[in-house]
This record gives structure tokens, C-alpha cells and sequence, in this order.
């Protein structure tokens, strides 16, 4: 059976820090556990094995720098992949409507987008093809990313002082917190589908 407890005491800062920028930066990153990875650290840095700052600067710096690398992939291969003719899934209308998404939403988005799996692997990247200026992708990001690299360990943290031996129940707690994470995207494609 997988152990992340032992995987992240393995890999330590640096793979926290890998493992955040490979799910942020990445394209292929939306399997990596970030969520379980961090909720797991800070539950190890609550029992003593890891220390909480140096786990939080390592999960910030992955998220902010893998989120760029993201942004930068969008933003160099995006054109070229959705300008070709008769393309059924990279049509040249989704870059402008990601324009749009963005002009509309772009703060908003990028902090939340953190917080949802698999969509905080596509946002930067979305947010390049989009040519959202980079200074203001780079602000709104390092917000979503310094919030989430907080907020995730120190729920793992919390909880660990919490309840006894959560260690054992950490899959079903990771699952909790993935369905959770769901909840304000339904809500605003609920909202969005009610103002049309």
C-alpha cells in the first residue's frame, strides 16, 4: 500500500517542494497529491518529524514557481496549439473566452483555482494562453499559493492535535477535503448558470 507519511519523510523539504511545483507547473502534475502531500506534512511536522516554517516556505515556492513555469508554458505553446485549423478539442475561440474568463474573473480564479485540484494544474497555464499580463498573474498567484501552502498544513497541524492516531484515517480525511475543495466552483458554475 501507498505511505505518504514515509514518502514525504524521504523526500523531506526539497520533494515537498518538487512534488508542489511538478502539480503546479506541470501539465501532467493534476495526479500528484498536493492536498494529501501538505495535510500529511503538517501532520508529520505536529508529531515532530518535520518543522512547520521550513514545510511552508518549501510548499509556497513550489506553488508560485511551478505555477509561473505553467503560466509560461501557456503563454509560449498556447497560441500555436489552439490557432490550428479544424482542431476539435483546441479551438481558437477558447483562447478567447479563457481572455474573457480571466477579465472578468482573473483574481478571483487564480486564488481559488489553488484550492481545486486539478484545476489549480490548469489555471496558470490557461492564464498564459489568455495573456493575462504577467505582473498581475504573478500577484494574484503568490496570494492563491501563500494562502493554500498556510492553510493546507496547518489544517493537517490542527487536526493532528486534534484527533488521535489521524495518521490512520488520513485517506478518507484527504477525500473529505477533495470533495470540499469542490464545493465553491459548483457554486459559482450554479451562480453563473443562474445569471444567464
Amino acid at each position: 500500500m501507498f505511505d505518504l507519511p514515509h514518502l514525504i519523510q524521504s523526500v523531506s523539504y526539497a520533494g515537498i517542494f518538487g512534488l508542489v511545483f511538478a502539480e503546479s507547473g506541470l501539465l501532467v502534475g493534476f495526479f500528484l497529491p498536493g492536498d494529501s502531500l501538505l495535510i500529511t506534512a503538517g501532520l508529520l511536522a505536529r508529531q515532530g518529524t518535520l518543522h512547520l516554517l521550513p514545510l511552508m516556505l518549501a510548499a509556497v515556492a513550489g506553488a508560485v514557481i511551478g505555477d509561473s513555469v505553467g503560466y509560461a508554458i501557456g503563454r509560449q505553446f498556447g497560441p500555436g496549439v489552439f490557432s490550428r485549423p479544424g482542431s476539435r478539442v483546441f479551438k481558437p475561440e477558447f483562447v478567447e473566452r479563457t481572455r474573457a474568463f480571466f477579465a472578468r474573473h482573473g483574481s478571483r480564479a487564480l486564488i481559488m483555482a489553488r484550492f481545486v485540484p486539478v484545476v489549480r494544474t490548469a489555471a496558470p497555464t490557461l492564464a498564459g494562453v489568455g495573456n493575462m499580463p504577467y505582473p498581475q498573474f504573478l500577484a494574484y498567484n503568490a496570494v492563491g499559493g501563500l494562502l493554500w501552502a498556510l492553510a493546507v498544513p496547518l489544517l493537517g497541524y490542527a487536526l493532528g492535535s486534534v484527533i488521535p492516531n489521524l495518521d490512520r484515517y488520513i485517506l478518507l480525511m484527504v477525500g473529505a477535503v477533495v470533495v470540499l475543495s469542490f464545493i465553491p466552483v459548483a457554486l459559482e458554475v450554479r451562480r453563473g448558470q443562474a445569471g444567464q
